[in-house]
């Protein structure tokens, strides 16, 4: 018995040194999830039009593949396969017009009956001074086998600063492989 009503007493020493042992200056030190009052700027609506080209293979290939899992080779829908991209996103279809940024990320082969893909992109924008460096987040199912989609923007850098909105893709061509995606985004954003 002495020894349990002894761990109370002990428990109570422990608490009251470790307490002598907080100085002024930490007692007053802010917790690093301080909330604080926010006030939003006024928000603002882009529209932004491009065309994103993904070529998995040929001469100009922009995305490998680099997981994959044990049924992949054996899934109709390439279940599993993971892939690294770095697309160019450009003013046309043609590959040769001028680019705007680059969709940097991966897509994984999501769907184990149907084609559709997981996306998590980074729209990096290059060629325009206002837009220029900052991004688009996007993160979503990408059912491929459908002409039209909609994409969800999830967050933004810089000029897109707080994004958040949606994006209408349409596959303006595909050989199965290689695909050139209008991409139209309206973006929420501070």
């Amino acid at each position: 018995m002495g020894a349990i009503s002894a761990f109370p007493l002990q428990f109570c020493f422990a608490v009251m040194a470790t307490a002598l042992l907080i100085t002024p200056a930490q007692a007053n030190h802010p917790h690093w999830g301080e909330t604080v009052p926010y006030h939003s700027p006024p928000e603002k609506m882009t529209k932004l039009h491009f065309y994103l080209h993904d070529n998995l293979i040929g001469s100009n290939q922009t995305g490998f593949r680099i997981a994959e899992a044990a049924i992949t080779n054996s899934s109709s829908t390439f279940f599993g396969a993971t892939f690294m991209v770095d697309d160019p996103l450009t003013e046309g279809p043609d590959p040769n017009s001028p680019l705007v940024g680059r969709a940097q990320g991966l897509f994984g082969a999501s769907g184990m009956n149907e084609t559709s893909l997981i996306m998590g992109l980074s729209l990096v924008f290059t060629a325009d001074k206002k837009f220029n460096g900052s991004t688009i987040s996007v993160f979503t199912r990408n059912a491929v086998t459908y002409t039209e989609r909609e994409f969800s923007i999830v967050g933004g850098t810089g000029f897109f600063r707080f994004a958040r909105g949606f994006i209408s893709a349409k596959t303006y061509w595909t050989n199965g492989f290689n695909s050139i995606i209008e991409w139209t985004c309206t973006v929420v954003h501070n």
